[in-house]
């Protein structure tokens, strides 16, 4: 099972920037599927029924085997695959971008070209909120009171957030644990409880951490 975190647009953005009187607005969409992309290309033509050019770039799937680009009427090769080269090398996953340019009279030349189109992408991943999918599990950990602050300091160390904590005889802690860290948070929790503590194992689960909270997915 592949364990390593993957990023995604948790949030779309846009944003814009002009170069030579030329406007490019960069708009950025969450997908799942070729269908998400294309219908969200589509709206956006609707809205920039005017502009010269609505150029695109997405990718989906776990290894970033759906990949598809268009120039849309720019010379060959100065948008649409500039586009992708920035989703791959930021390796974000599952999205699309839409750039539009309204024309400003100058011609950029192809070098120019492929400088703006990348710099309005980068310009709408600024603007948008990316995280990284973790496959996690979680764990309840039920302990007494004399060992929720040596827990709760474990969890600091290993960079994991509580989802909830309940004092009632005892004090139970649920966290949702990244797969890879599990067996050494168990360990580290029974030597810093002298093995008093008790785990309960939950499901396997995808998630973030958006903005400082977990977000399952």
């Amino acid at each position: 099972m592949e364990n390593r975190p993957i990023k995604i647009l948790y949030k779309g953005g846009s944003g814009e920037i002009v170069e030579k009187k030329s406007r490019f607005i960069a708009t950025l969409e969450k997908i799942e599927t070729e269908e998400d992309a294309l219908s969200f290309i589509a709206r956006m033509k609707k809205k920039y029924w005017d502009a010269r050019h609505n150029c695109y770039a997405f990718v989906a799937g776990k290894n970033q085997e759906l990949q598809r680009c268009s120039d849309d009427g720019e010379p060959g090769g100065t948008a649409g695959r500039p586009m992708l080269d920035v989703l791959l090398r930021e390796d974000v996953h599952n999205l699309v971008v839409v750039v539009t340019r309204y024309f400003g009279g100058t011609l950029l030349g192809t070098g120019g070209l492929v400088r703006a189109y990348q710099k309005a992408v980068q310009e709408g991943l600024k603007n948008s909120i990316i995280i990284e999918k973790i496959q996690g599990r979680s764990l309840v950990i039920d302990t007494d009171y004399n060992s929720i602050g040596k827990i709760q300091y474990i969890l600091a160390q290993q960079e994991i957030k509580e989802l909830e904590t309940d004092y009632t005889d005892k004090v139970t802690i649920k966290v949702m644990a990244p797969v890879e860290k599990l067996s050494r948070l168990q360990e580290a929790v029974t030597e810093g409880t002298n093995g008093t503590a008790h785990f309960q194992l939950g499901d396997l689960a995808e998630f973030a951490v958006v903005e400082g909270e977990i977000k399952l997915l």
